[in-house]
């Protein structure tokens, strides 16, 4: 028989009882080892207890007042975007077996989890050109880290080459990582929106372990893999790719550019921008690489009777082998994001994200036309771009914050501040366009833009 009150964490019958067992009088004699002087004896600075329904309503006015995707119309990107997410996503990983599941330790009875795992990494090696994935990371920023730890040790050099067109706070990770690892991070000043190919090959010596690139960057512009592959491969040292995977519908995969290492972020694959995470991080390596991989590997065998099964398999972690042999500390998978990725990605099909890739190239490329025809603005570089692009805004003329202000009032979400993360870039905005932006968006959000502007 089901006890009444299932959902009420403690009676006071319970208390009472908890209290006789420890030997207790009260509650209050919990505390009495702590001085009296220095304990809190108001009451604390909180409203009062409100009922379900009063506490549903002012939960839901303290969401409203954020500006989200649903009831503004967003250009904002740097990272997260606004992609089309097929309903089919969220009613797969509703389901108990996927929604509870985290690390199948116990194969044998996580059958379902370990192959929706195996077809995500699948996925990510066909997105990617590599030989092998892992089953996930925590984020791409946090890849791209450890994509930078895992060729100090594969090279045995103590030096990152890292362009200044990688995501600030990508950077800021890296260097994170690299203190502890006691790793020199050298940045590479960039030229017309991607890196400096001089200077990048000023940098790269024979104590370089990696160069680290994002491509399309954070400027939104597509670098020159190929003109950087042989600058790096010239001094033995590996290449470090960082890359959108809707854009890999339209672009040659970086495997096939000479990349050592690919990661980046599945947030644009189905995923939901949930106020900035969590994400899922992909990274995937060539052969050579595949036993020095962060995370784990989930590989497809056959049991006794000869029916496919799937194991997890190369568990380099501090979970699995001594922690100071692990090749990571932080490289929980995210199963369930990744089976987002893997549901839109199985959704759409190879056409599908050929169609969706080249949707947010044009809008991209209309709306910076559109843009560009307003008084006053401009595009500071001419390297060509996916889905997002920097302008320039009137020197004479209200701030990147001050606009963003003023588009807020009128349902809009501006691009981003580049002059936070980068001075020079003062009165820049970067600008985000996907397949979900109609004509009609683009041209409203470039009107009310000339206007404020």
């Amino acid at each position: 028989m089901t006890a009444p009150h299932r959902y009420i964490p403690m009676t006071e019958q319970d208390k009472a009882e908890m209290l006789a067992t420890i030997g207790a009088a009260s509650t209050e004699d919990l505390f009495r080892d702590i001085p009296d002087a220095i304990r809190y004896r108001g009451i604390m600075p909180i409203s009062p207890a409100l009922d379900e329904f009063s506490l549903l309503g002012h939960m839901k006015a303290l969401a409203g007042r954020n500006a989200d995707t649903g009831r503004y119309t967003s250009f904002l990107g740097a990272g997260i975007y606004d992609h089309h997410q097929p309903v089919v996503i969220q009613h797969m990983i509703s389901r108990s077996e996927f929604y509870t599941a985290y690390t199948p330790y116990q194969p044998e009875i996580s059958q379902g989890e370990l192959q929706a795992i195996f077809e995500f990494q699948s996925y990510i090696c066909e997105l990617t050109g590599m030989a092998v994935a892992n089953a996930s990371m925590y984020d791409g920023v946090t890849a791209l880290s450890e994509a930078g730890a895992l060729a100090a040790g594969a090279t045995k050099r103590s030096r990152l080459v890292v362009s200044r067109t990688v995501h600030p706070e990508a950077r800021e990770t890296v260097r994170t990582m690299a203190r502890g690892l006691g790793l020199e991070i050298v940045e590479v000043g960039y030229a017309n929106g991607v890196t400096d190919l001089d200077a990048l090959q000023a940098a790269v010596t024979n104590e370089t372990a990696a160069v680290l690139i994002q491509s399309p960057n954070f400027f939104g512009c597509l670098e020159d893999l190929g003109a950087i592959e042989p600058i790096i491969h010239g001094v033995k040292g590996l290449f470090v790719v960082s890359a959108n995977p809707i854009s890999l519908g339209l672009l040659e995969a970086p495997g096939k550019l000479g990349a050592d290492i690919v990661v980046g972020d599945a947030q644009p694959l189905g995923i939901s921008q949930s106020l900035g995470g969590p994400t899922c991080g992909f990274f995937a390596v060539a052969e050579p690489l595949m036993r020095r991989m962060p995370g784990r590997i989930v590989g497809q065998t056959k049991d006794i009777d000869g029916k496919r099964g799937f194991v997890l398999t190369l568990q380099a972690r501090e979970q699995h082998i001594r922690r100071e042999k692990a090749t990571s500390n932080i490289c929980s998978n995210q199963a369930l994001l990744a089976l987002c990725a893997s549901i839109y990605l199985s959704t759409l099909g190879k056409q599908g994200l050929i169609d969706v890739a080249n949707l947010n190239l044009q809008k991209a490329h209309y709306a910076s036309a559109r843009l560009s025809e307003q008084h006053g603005i401009t595009l500071p570089f001419s390297a060509p771009f996916f889905n997002e692009f920097v302008i320039r805004l009137p020197d004479e003329g209200p701030t990147v914050s001050e606009i963003n202000r003023g588009l807020l009032k009128s349902g809009i979400l501006g691009g981003y501040d580049l002059g936070i993360a980068y001075p020079e870039l003062k009165g820049h905005m970067l600008i985000a366009v996907t397949e979900k932006r109609t004509r009609e968006d683009i041209d409203h959000f470039a009107s009310k833009l000339g206007e404020f502007a």
